[in-house]
């Protein structure tokens, strides 16, 4: 028999169970030939003699070796997915959790609770998510110099995290805190009536407090998978999130404190998950498969700086990342703002443009909590296609990017019929609202909710895939265009009543939204079939 190897197959930490310890070890794929065209598959452990049989077959058998090529690349992606799923999720879910307890637990067609809280909401996922650099950035830094076993460096890069978080965060709050009035009236709150804006107001100004914590989580995030451990982030979280509903049971349901209830539940969740963070970086609590991290080691903030060549790669990146947050939240503040504006009527009452920004806030969080399930697809191709091409292997890069698509579709269909059922049932209406003007433009924006989910679960595939390709600067570019058509599309449909029926400027808001994930899609799909691209999708040879 002869041993061929053919290539190296991802790190073993990326897809083994998370009880093995050996992250750098390498893991080759082998091929053994016999004389009866006997074809077995090996694996060979770089820092062991030791090999494992993974498939056995006859060289006649390609399509059944395809077939399992493109399962094992399924399992691939869950193992990457699911945890990501969770730990994605849960941000939002602490908002819808709000959003849900102050909407059901309001007087009786009082829409200013649920109008105040969805105005400073839009404003604080947008002041929070512009920061989620502090994840992308840190997490292949400490992964760079851990893998070098340089873990001094990984230790010293993520004090340096935890400190900028620290800081960002601190200046964040007394932003949010000094400008909060007119942030707010920025957002619509000025439209929505006195009442929006003093519900608004009390949620901003104790959710603010909370800015040093949420940054730190994201910091921490990133740290903790720079040791590829997702878990620890994952149980935190979730027991942040389950502290934040047991809060809102008390403040808000028992206690009938409303916005301001909900802000304190939020606010001391998100401290918790921060100081618990803190504590497994620091070593003095026991990471999700209760090790330390770095040997015992401990990572806490430090006043050093990274040096500019240390970091000079990532900060491009980032900051491509970063134009592209902001663009893309800039869109949804507007979005909300707009709805801020808009009522049933053409004049403007402060009861119909509060009924307006409700029913825009419940159905903004149901698109989010989707498109971050959705998210979890797009972490899983970033890293299976980053390894693809880091290998050269270009067929595994376009098989990945199929399965991702694939994928996607079942995800985005599922959505759908998910949000179908609880429309047609009512169950989302009722659950959410008792106000009868919020449900009545609830009911609207559900539909466009339902039908762009399929549209939604490409468009974040494709991210995964181009940024796992590093194509942040054509993103950036993509994005750009995408919120101009946006405001194009809008603009159309408002001031030009020739081309509807009737002018919703609520609906026409959420139009403007779809027109901008077809232009993402679009202009994602280009850069994906592109012949001389970095995924060449279609797989076409160039030309002789």
């Amino acid at each position: 028999m002869t041993a061929i190897i053919t290539k190296p197959l991802l790190k073993e930490a990326s897809f083994r169970s998370s009880t093995s310890q050996d992250y750098g070890a390498l893991v080759y794929k082998a091929t053994k030939t016999d004389d009866d065209n006997g074809v077995i598959d090996l694996e060979i452990d770089d820092n062991s003699s030791s090999f494992s049989i993974i498939s056995s077959s006859s060289q006649d058998d390609g399509g059944d070796k395809n077939e399992a090529t493109k399962n094992t690349i399924s399992q691939q992606i869950l193992s990457l997915a699911l945890p990501a799923l969770v730990s994605l999720a849960i941000d939002p879910l602490m908002t819808i959790a709000d959003t849900a307890f102050v909407g059901r637990y309001s007087a009786p067609n009082d829409p200013y609770p649920l109008a105040g809280l969805g105005s400073a909401a839009a404003l604080l996922v947008f002041s929070f998510y512009v920061f989620n650099f502090l994840a992308t950035a840190t997490a292949p830094l400490v992964a760079n110099r851990r893998a070098s076993s340089d873990e001094a460096g990984a230790i010293r890069v993520g004090g340096q995290a935890l400190s900028l978080a620290m800081v960002l965060g601190t200046v964040l709050t007394l932003i949010l805190l000094t400008f909060r009035t007119s942030l707010l009236h920025a957002m619509g709150t000025s439209v929505t009536g006195p009442e929006a804006d003093h519900y608004g107001e009390q949620f901003l100004a104790v959710r603010a407090l909370a800015a040093p914590a949420v940054l730190l989580c994201s910091a921490s995030n990133g740290i903790l998978r720079g040791y590829l451990d997702t878990k620890t982030p994952t149980i935190i979280l979730l027991g942040s999130n389950a502290i934040n509903l047991l809060l809102d049971v008390i403040l808000v349901a028992q206690l009938e404190m409303g916005p301001l209830g909900a802000g304190i539940a939020t606010t001391v969740a998100e401290w918790i998950a921060a100081l618990s963070f803190l504590g497994v970086l620091s070593g003095k609590l026991p990471s999700a498969d209760g090790g330390k991290i770095a040997n015992g080691e401990s990572v806490a903030p430090v006043l050093e700086l990274p040096k500019w060549t240390d970091i000079r790669p990532l900060v491009v990146a980032s900051s491509a990342v970063f134009l592209r947050s902001i663009v893309l939240q800039v869109a949804m503040s507007s979005a909300a703002a707009m709805a801020a504006r808009s009522t049933a009527e053409s004049d403007i009452i402060a009861s119909g443009a509060s009924s307006s920004v409700a029913a825009h806030q419940i159905a903004l969080q149901l698109w989010l909590l989707c498109s971050f399930l959705c998210d979890a697809l797009a972490t899983a191709s970033q890293a299976l296609v980053a390894d693809g091409i880091g290998r050269k292997d270009a067929e595994t890069v376009r098989t990945v990017s199929r399965t991702v698509f694939n994928w996607g579709l079942g995800l985005g269909l599922t959505l759908s019929a998910v949000l179908w059922i609880g429309t047609e049932s009512n169950f989302l209406v009722d659950f959410f609202t008792s106000d009868v003007g919020t449900r009545i433009e609830l009911t609207k924006l559900l539909t466009i909710v339902i039908l762009a989910q399929p549209l939604n679960s490409f468009v974040f595939a494709a991210d995964g895939v181009l940024q796992g390709a590093e194509e942040f600067a054509y993103q950036a570019k993509s994005m750009a265009l995408s919120v101009l058509t946006a405001f194009f599309v809008f603009a159309a449909l408002e001031y030009t009543p020739l081309l509807i029926e009737s002018n919703d400027t609520l609906v026409n808001v959420w139009l403007g939204l779809i027109a901008l994930q077809a232009m993402r899609a679009l202009t994602s799909l280009v850069k994906l079939i592109e012949q001389q691209g970095p995924i060449n999708l279609l797989g076409r040879q160039p030309s002789k």
